[in-house]
């Protein structure tokens, strides 16, 4: 089965989980049959998961600059290189 690790010690893979996400409605009942996890959090991973059982997951290889945005710093640096494309024209942007 495929599915998504959280965090995982040894990646199976090189890939990643950016964190783009687009949710039909399903997603608010998803979210109210999850526990919380070992760092006591409700992981969006979970709900990620629930949609790859139920075989309603779609998924998109993105190539190119990547940061996580969970600090302040690297919140900025995704803002800056965002302000810096927009100037790009938009097909750079679709599939």
């Amino acid at each position: 089965m495929i599915n998504i690790e959280e965090k995982p010690k040894i990646p199976k893979t090189n890939y990643a989980v950016t964190g783009i996400y687009i949710y039909d409605s399903k997603v608010l009942e998803i979210i109210k049959t999850l526990a919380p996890s070992e760092r006591g959090e409700l992981e969006i991973t979970d709900v990620n998961n629930t949609y790859i059982k139920n075989n309603e997951m779609d998924a998109k290889l993105v190539e190119g600059f990547w940061s996580d945005a969970g600090t302040f710093e690297s919140l900025i640096k995704v803002n800056n290189f965002i302000h810096e494309k927009e100037s790009i024209p938009k097909r750079i942007y679709e599939n």
